[in-house]
C-alpha cells in the first residue's frame, strides 16, 4: 500500500497564471498523483492568479491557505508545513514542471529506507519561455556526498524535495533567511542528523531566466551567504578552516567578478 503523501506549492504575486496552471496540472497528472495538494498564498495576487486559484480549487485534492501580507517564502512554508495532513510532503515551485513518475519514484526511496527523511532528484534547466533545455543541475547522491557538498553548495534541488514532516518540524521548520532559507533549513536538517539521499533520475523540469545567473551577486548577496555560513558554523557543519575558504570563494564569484564572468560561471563552473 503506498503512503499518503502531500504536495505543498507557494504562490505570490510575480508568479505566471499560466505557469501555475502546468505547474499543477503536471503534479495532478503523475502516475501517482499526491493525495493532497496544499497551496500557500503568499500575499495579495492579482486576477489572473486569483483565477487560477478558483480553478485548482475544484479538484477535490487542492487546499488553499492564504497569508493577507506578502511574508517571503521560507516564512510562508513554514506556515503551511504544520497544516499538511500527511508525513510525507513534496514541495513543488508555481513555475516549475513535474516529472510525470516524480512522486513514484520518491515514494520508492522512502519505502525502501524508513531512516530516509528527505529526498530529492535532478533538474532539467529550462528557457523560461521556450522550454529549450539549457542544462542540467546534478546533486550528489549519497548521504556522506550531501554532508559534504553542503559545506560549500546547495546540496538539493528544491523543487524535487520530498521530506517527513516530523523531521522538518524537529528541525525548526522553514523560516524567513534571506534568499538562502531553504540551504539553512537543510542545514538543520543535517545538524540533527536526519538522513538525506538524491535520486539520479530527473524528476523536474525547472524554468530558468539566463540573465538571472549574473545577477546572483553584489554585497547584499554576499552577506546573505555569510549569515548562512556563520550559522552552519555555529551548528558544527563547517570545520573553521571550511568556513573561511567557502567564505572566500564566495566573496569573489559574488563580489569581485563581473556578472558576465559570473553568469558563465554560474553556468558551465556549477553544472
Amino acid at each position: 500500500m503506498e503512503q499518503k503523501f502531500s504536495v505543498l506549492l507557494n504562490v505570490y504575486a510575480k508568479d505566471r497564471p499560466s505557469w501555475l496552471k502546468q505547474a499543477l496540472g503536471s503534479v495532478l497528472a503523475n502516475s501517482l498523483p499526491p493525495d493532497e495538494v496544499v497551496i500557500m498564498v503568499d500575499g495579495p495576487v492579482g486576477a489572473g492568479i486569483q483565477a487560477a486559484l478558483d480553478e485548482a480549487a475544484q479538484n477535490k485534492t487542492v487546499r488553499i491557505l492564504s497569508h493577507p501580507v506578502n511574508i517571503g517564502r521560507g516564512a510562508a512554508l513554514g506556515l503551511a508545513v504544520p497544516q499538511c495532513r500527511h508525513e510525507l510532503i513534496a514541495l513543488m515551485d508555481a513555475d516549475d514542471i513535474s516529472r510525470p513518475d516524480r512522486f513514484e519514484k520518491l515514494l520508492a526511496a522512502f519505502a525502501a529506507d524508513a531512516d530516509l527523511a528527505v529526498c530529492g532528484g535532478q533538474v532539467q534547466e529550462m528557457d523560461a519561455d521556450t522550454l529549450a533545455p539549457l542544462a542540467q543541475r546534478r546533486v550528489p547522491l549519497t548521504h556522506a556526498e550531501i554532508r559534504k557538498y553542503l559545506k560549500t553548495r546547495m546540496p538539493f534541488n528544491n523543487p524535487t524535495v520530498m521530506f517527513k514532516k516530523s523531521a522538518i518540524l524537529d528541525s525548526g521548520n522553514f523560516k524567513a533567511f534571506g534568499l538562502v532559507e531553504d540551504y539553512y533549513m537543510w542545514a538543520r536538517v543535517m545538524a540533527k542528523g536526519y538522513k538525506t539521499q538524491n535520486l539520479p533520475d530527473i524528476l523536474v523540469d525547472m524554468r530558468i531566466n539566463p540573465a538571472l545567473y549574473g545577477r546572483r551577486g553584489g554585497w547584499k548577496y554576499f552577506h546573505m551567504n555569510k549569515v548562512l555560513f556563520d550559522e552552519m558554523r555555529r551548528l558544527k557543519l563547517l570545520s573553521l578552516t571550511e568556513y573561511y575558504y567557502t567564505l572566500s570563494v564566495r566573496f569573489a564569484v559574488q563580489v569581485l567578478m563581473p556578472n558576465w564572468l559570473r553568469s558563465m560561471f554560474y553556468k558551465k563552473a556549477l553544472r
